[in-house]
């Protein structure tokens, strides 16, 4: 459902080394730039993305409350080296690694350098039954 998520910075280069950083030995990595410079991160197109870049306003980037941008891990390690990688290159930390959900969710949040709220977490969403929830009116 998910294209693509972008998260504003201030800073584009301080930005890039910070992502750059945190995905290394991931898989994930630069796909391609906006036109206006941001950077697009991902495994490949047509999976879901993360784009850092400046506001498209031109206005000065910052966090909202309330948001939030969850990675998918593939183990509970590599939420563990994910969170330890980006508290490594400045990040506050904003709870440590962790189950949240026995053998559903396991998972650890940070902030980058703009105050971006970053969940990256190892789910089994799957294994949990859905129920039509019908079209709300």
């Amino acid at each position: 459902m998910i294209a693509y998520t972008m998260l504003g910075t201030n800073d584009k280069d301080r930005a890039f080394a910070f992502y750059d950083a945190l995905f290394a030995d991931s898989g994930i990595r630069r796909l391609f730039k906006t036109p206006a410079g941001g950077q697009f991160y991902g495994k490949t197109p047509g999976e879901p993305m993360l784009c850092i870049t400046a506001p498209y306003d031109q206005g000065e980037a910052c966090h909202g409350n309330g948001t939030m941008v969850a990675l998918q891990c593939d183990s509970t390690e590599e939420v563990d080296r994910f969170h330890a990688r980006a508290l490594a290159q400045g990040a506050a930390n904003e709870g440590d690694p962790g189950w949240r959900a026995p053998d559903m969710f396991y998972g650890a949040y940070f902030r980058d350098q703009d105050q971006n709220k970053i969940c990256v977490c190892k789910t089994n969403f799957a294994a949990i039954p859905v129920k039509d929830q019908g079209a709300s009116s």
